[in-house]
């Protein structure tokens, strides 16, 4: 009996052990929902007792509710948040610098200048126009090939993009067109874009769901979300603009004051590691960290080469200033909340 008693509490000791054991890492991201999953299972195979606790929404939502939290942080690390974002919190002094397993391999235009960095690149998304092929027929709409194509009267009402204030990938749009076009014809740009707007969303992924669904027949988006919903069996074209594309890095970081170092440490290892830009480049052509071709086949081979000179310090430096020029002047047609 004695024995059978000692052995009940011996097993229920190790498994208090390995309970205690597993740690609770407070994850906040801009990823999308779907690619959490992918993320999370792919660092449990290799971290098993560390666990995931994501904090997910759209990046200036994010970057708001890291700000608001800054001397009473909540989250552990970040993985998957716009660089000019993370370029701002490193200006704060609200990220513990750590140059992971790896940091070797990251291009070193896709991670932070300082030695050792505050944040680290894992890859990069790019602008898209989803556009809805059935609707453009139906509506004897022109297939666009450029942004200047935007502004014509053919598609008054019928474009939905992102709100830069509440989106990574509205913002990258309209910082893109500021270093494309110039800042005085890049606010005249987006003067002709807003008479074609029907509509600013808060999510980037939304004006190519909508797209997808027929509500308007073109989203302003981003590559990744277009991507899954042609995979998905939208009538989808997915068109890259001519004069150039806007872009963004996907980066990882660790939040000053963490109390579980150890775990945000790992994860930041892994995210920079061969095995997670193996696991990007199935959703990203553009990669922090170089890894063997392969990548999605609704890509264009040549993206890369696509991609504007972007300027991430003068974005990070100048966001704020954007976007409250940007809600001063086109801030009325977005949706509700």
């Amino acid at each position: 009996m004695k024995r059978v008693l000692f052995s009940s509490l011996l097993g229920a000791t190790l498994v208090g052990q390995a309970f205690a054991a597993t740690t609770t890492l407070t994850v906040y991201s801009a990823l999308e929902a779907d690619q959490l999953q992918v993320y999370e299972k792919a660092f449990n195979a290799v971290y098993p007792d560390i666990k995931l606790q994501w904090v997910r929404d759209s990046t200036g939502i994010v970057t708001a509710k890291l700000l608001a939290e800054k001397n009473n942080p909540k989250a552990d690390a970040v993985w998957g948040l716009a660089g000019s974002a993370l370029g701002l919190l490193a200006s704060q002094d609200m990220l513990q610098p750590y140059a992971p397993q790896g940091l070797d391999s990251i291009n070193s235009k896709m991670r932070d200048a300082e030695n050792p960095p505050a944040w680290v690149g894992m890859s990069g998304y790019a602008s898209v126009l989803c556009v809805n092929t059935v609707e453009l027929e139906k509506q004897k709409l022109p297939m666009p090939s450029s942004w200047e194509d935007l502004l014509k009267p053919d598609y008054a009402g019928k474009i939905v993009m992102p709100n830069p204030a509440s989106s990574g990938t509205g913002f990258l749009d309209v910082s893109a067109w500021l270093q494309l076009f110039g800042e005085e014809k890049g606010w005249t740009y987006m003067d002709g874009l807003h008479k074609n707007i029907g509509s600013y969303t808060h999510s980037g992924s939304k004006p190519c769901n909508l797209a997808a669904a027929g509500e308007y027949p073109i989203g302003i988006s981003f590559d990744y979300r277009g991507v899954r919903l042609k995979e998905q069996g939208a009538p989808l074209a997915l068109v890259f603009p001519s004069e150039g594309l806007g872009w963004e890095i996907e980066a990882a970081a660790i939040i000053k004051g963490s109390k579980n170092m150890d775990a945000a440490q790992k994860l930041a290892d892994f995210s920079a590691s061969e095995a997670a830009a193996q696991m990007y480049k199935e959703q990203f052509a553009v990669l922090a960290r170089p890894v063997a071709a392969g990548g999605n086949p609704e890509l264009p081979s040549d993206l890369n080469q696509r991609l504007i000179d972007n300027d991430f310090a003068w974005s990070a430096t100048n966001r704020e200033r954007i976007i409250k020029e940007w809600t001063k002047r086109y801030d009325g047609k977005t949706e509700a909340k």
